[in-house]
């Protein structure tokens, strides 16, 4: 029994390195960003969609990858992602200008498709009982992801700025952004080879009348009295779909089902509309804005990345014991709380340059250009903004942002960083995990890739929207209020969570399609 436990883990471990792929994927971009920025000397508007570019795309992957999926298979779909997140990091690497490093990250966001694959996947092989635990292993990977693409950020841009002989041989002091993005290559390799040994998901089989090759795959998984069990299941979830469906698409607007998807949609829009991405992918932007140097920006960065690992861990342990909705209803009440704080913070900031800071200019800025702004005082990141580009020029305000805010701001950082860092542990021990757990059990067999393509594409639209204007809002609104629009966003979806969603613990996917259609 332990054995079929161990493969059990062993197989949703493989197929969730997907799930680190798409962490360190979405979360590298944090620290290329800001230098590819300065690089190609983007705007706003450009920024944000360097960003957004893959999100957008995986809205289209997330309505077609569940028909797809239906279609071909659940393991020939992976290797698909895989594929494509290799073939996005060698062309975002070898970028030779904005619009080629766009289209790059682009087509790594077609493998976000990994998203709605390895929860689906995970959830047609484990057990009722442990299957949220399991499950959660991808949103684990995800989370270890994107803490390996801030730790890698840190550490090469640190080496970037060593005299080392192999920094200027590689080139990685005039290109580390390009080396961020290229180390993704290993990975996507590894998750390729590692696909090529994981069976088709027994359920699938099933639904394509492969019933012989479904059992052999739950012997590997199951104890002997558990998979006949399991096997039963399956069959007769699969004929009671048979005989009540004709397409199944004209499935998602029958009355129970429509009731599903608002519920789920509540959870996926509630996940991305309360910044979540903001601060992963704008992390060390964010930092810099609280007037951290680029160093420590980064370095701030690696601290997101662990708190979400530890908290994704707290999940994994609490998940199936506590179940689902009270850690949705702990965890908004957190993201509310520690977004309000970090908005706070910002609110209360000042940016003030005296004639002091003048011998602490960055190389090559002439102190003259800055005479109009000494001794003036500026109530907000925005106005602050707005008197840097008046007086140097959007182009060198752009280059030096970061410098001169680190010398100018008064401001509390330490309520910066613990709004911030309780804002991401909310979040990794609730809305993270939970919702690809919970999205993997409300909907029907019958329609199940099918449901989380259409939730997953309006979750893609929202993550997609948040950060494509956050730049824009950081320029217009300013961080305090930005933060303060997700503590009330916060607010608002712990309402509805409170209210319309049910607990899902503890039952069979088919115990909970019974279930839900009453």
């Amino acid at each position: 029994m332990a054995s079929k436990h161990a493969s059990t883990v062993f197989l949703a471990a493989i197929i969730s390195l997907g799930g680190f792929l798409f962490g360190f994927d979405a979360a590298i971009i944090s620290g290329v960003a800001p230098l590819a920025v300065r690089e190609f000397c983007l705007g706003t508007l450009e920024f944000g969609t360097l960003v957004a570019a893959p999100s957008i795309a995986a809205i289209i992957a997330g309505f077609a990858v569940g028909p797809l999926s239906d279609f071909i298979g659940r393991k020939a779909m992976l290797l698909i992602v895989a594929a494509l997140y290799a073939t996005s990091a060698a062309l975002s690497t070898w970028a030779p200008d904005f619009r080629w490093l766009v289209w790059g990250r682009a087509l790594g966001g077609f493998a976000f498709a990994s998203l709605v694959l390895a929860p689906l996947y995970i959830a047609e092989i484990a057990p009722p009982e442990r299957r949220g635990g399991l499950v959660s292993i991808n949103q684990l990977n995800i989370v270890i992801g994107f803490a390996v693409a801030y730790f890698t950020g840190y550490y090469l841009l640190l080496a970037s700025q060593s005299d080392s002989g192999l920094v200027a041989a590689i080139g990685l002091a005039d290109h580390n952004w390009r080396w961020m993005l290229g180390v993704e290559l290993i990975p996507a390799a590894l998750f390729f080879i590692a696909l090529l040994f994981a069976p088709e998901s027994p359920r699938w089989l099933m639904v394509r009348g492969r019933e012989e090759d479904a059992r052999k795959v739950i012997a590997r998984l199951y104890s002997e009295e558990r998979a006949g069990a399991a096997i039963q299941e399956i069959r007769d979830s699969i004929a009671q779909s048979r005989s009540h469906v004709k397409t199944p698409l004209a499935l998602l607007f029958k009355p129970g089902v429509v009731k599903l998807l608002l519920i789920g949609l509540v959870v996926a829009i509630a996940q991305q509309i309360t910044g979540i991405n903001s601060v992963f992918f704008y992390a060390p932007t964010i930092f810099e804005q609280a007037g951290a140097g680029t160093n420590a920006a980064f370095a701030n960065s690696t601290a997101v990345g662990l708190v979400n690992v530890v908290f994704t861990l707290v999940a994994i342990a609490l998940i199936d014991r506590v179940g689902r909705k009270p850690l949705l209803v702990a965890g908004l009440v957190g993201i509310a709380v520690s977004m309000s704080i970090a908005g706070w913070g910002f609110h209360q900031a000042e940016f003030t340059l005296t004639a002091d800071h003048l011998a602490s200019l960055p190389e090559g800025l002439d102190p003259a250009l800055l005479a109009p702004l000494i001794d003036q005082t500026y109530a907000s990141d925005v106005d602050f903004s707005n008197a840097l580009n008046a007086a140097l020029g959007e182009e060198l305000a752009l280059e030096h942002r970061a410098a001169l805010t680190n010398l100018a701001i008064s401001i509390n950082a330490a309520l910066v960083l613990v709004g911030l860092l309780g804002f991401v542990a909310s979040f990794a021990f609730s809305l993270g995990p939970v919702m690809w757990v919970f999205l993997s059990e409300i909907f029907p067999n019958r329609i199940r890739g099918l449901a989380m393509s259409a939730v997953t594409f309006v979750n893609a639209g929202v993550s997609a929207t948040v950060q494509f204007f956050f730049p824009l809002q950081l320029e217009y609104l300013g961080a305090g209020i930005t933060f303060f629009i997700y503590a009330g966003f916060g607010m608002i979806f712990l309402l509805l969570v409170w209210r319309f969603v049910p607990e899902t613990k503890g039952l069979s996917l088919e115990e909970l399609e019974a279930d839900m259609a009453r």
